[in-house]
């Protein structure tokens, strides 16, 4: 039996570019992983991808979908040890299901649930966003180059510094007992954002950063965490909880990235951070963001601080 022709490994009509990246997004898969003694099922979203040469129609697409089934599927009996893990794993199965290829990247997100809350009778289970990637290169002697990459997302709060400071001048014209050098520290009323911020970092070799650690970051940068569940006495207690700590998406980056060294002692200083924030805004029509790369060695240094 003849078999089908391959329009795939055709040569393009036009446009005969070599691709950056080629391949499939938004496949959904449970994947089991073993961490610290405990098995985490985790819901995650994949994005997977191969460049493409100039002289080829198209990619080979199902082969990626049978690769994410095979790797993923053998961690219900075999969990992996992490989300960046079974990454590396699918980024170089990729190159080796695709010869022609010399670029591969996977990234993948998860829901993740932390068990949290501002009083222990109120701990409850919070979501957060795990995310992983990989990128695999093939040198010219075949052998391939992995970089992984593993990092979380968090929701909390943040109070408007600028806001705060304005209502307390505008308010002591009004009231001037507040001119009292005795309140100078009492918080005062300012809008408030949702933030939302990333910490992801780029690892080599055998280096490892904890999720939890990661969130555990985030949370201390931001003016607050917010909680799931909250009687009218909490819900008090997280509003001045963020303001007495107002801050600008500027200053939860800077306070987030300063306090890096400390916190991961253990990552080297190759490692590189990708970090960035948004607070949507509550008085505004649009949000706000900030963001920046910069190597842990950098961080490290007296002049960075």
């Amino acid at each position: 039996m003849t078999p089908p022709k391959d329009v795939h490994a055709e040569a393009p009509a036009r446009g005969r570019l070599r691709l950056r990246s080629v391949g499939l997004s938004g496949i959904r898969k449970p994947l089991n992983v073993q961490r610290g003694g405990r098995t985490h099922a985790l819901a995650v979203t994949f994005d997977v991808g191969v460049d493409l040469p100039s002289g080829r129609k198209g990619s080979d697409l199902s082969r990626n979908a049978e690769i994410l089934a095979e790797i993923v599927d053998e961690t219900v009996t075999r969990p992996v040890a992490s989300l960046e893990n079974a990454c590396s794993a699918i980024a170089a199965e990729l190159l080796r299901r695709h010869p022609y290829a010399t670029e591969a990247s996977v990234h993948a997100s998860a829901e993740y649930f932390l068990r949290q809350g501002i009083r222990e009778e109120l701990r409850s289970f919070e979501d957060y966003t795990l995310l992983a990637e990989a990128r695999a290169a093939r040198r010219p002697d075949g052998a391939v180059a992995l970089r992984r990459a593993v990092g979380a997302e968090a929701v909390g709060m943040t109070a408007c510094p600028c806001a705060m400071e304005t209502c307390r001048e505008q308010l002591t014209r009004e009231f001037p007992l507040l001119a009292d050098p005795r309140l100078a520290d009492l918080p005062m009323i300012s809008h408030n954002q949702r933030n939302r911020t990333r910490l992801v970092f780029e690892l080599d070799g055998d280096a490892d950063v904890e999720a939890e650690e990661v969130i555990a970051a985030i949370e201390a940068a931001q003016s607050s965490p917010t909680y799931a569940i909250l009687k009218r006495g909490d819900e008090g207690q997280v509003v001045l909880n963020a303001h007495r700590r107002p801050k600008f998406v500027e200053d939860v980056l800077r306070d987030l990235l300063a306090s890096l060294p400390e916190r991961f002692p253990g990552v080297p200083d190759a490692a590189e951070v990708r970090a960035s924030t948004v607070s949507e805004e509550s008085i505004h029509k649009y949000n706000v963001e900030a963001s920046h790369r910069v190597t842990l060695g950098e961080l490290r240094r007296p002049e960075s601080s």
